[in-house]
């Protein structure tokens, strides 16, 4: 278990300081301690293609959160 991610709480305002999203801030919205990594509100987007179950379903296309790590964030104080 690593320090710095028991520093980083649900709901903790953060930015990004490496990857594509670079500059960006947002909200924590969960935490995955085992891989020491988080996932943001609407950072790190992905698109995930989804096959039909049934033979009467259509395929869809979603968007989805991905974790990122620790490492990539840190915390920022937002002045209200």
């Amino acid at each position: 278990m690593n320090k710095k991610i028991n520093k980083i709480k649900k709901g903790d305002n953060i930015k990004i300081i490496s990857g594509k999203d670079k500059g960006k801030i947002g909200i924590v919205t969960k935490i995955i301690n085992k891989k020491n990594q988080l996932i943001i509100k609407n950072i790190n987007i992905k698109t995930k293609h989804v096959k039909p179950q049934k033979t009467e379903e259509k395929g869809s296309i979603k968007k989805i959160e991905v974790p990122i790590h620790y490492s990539n964030v840190k915390t920022i104080q937002v002045n209200t």
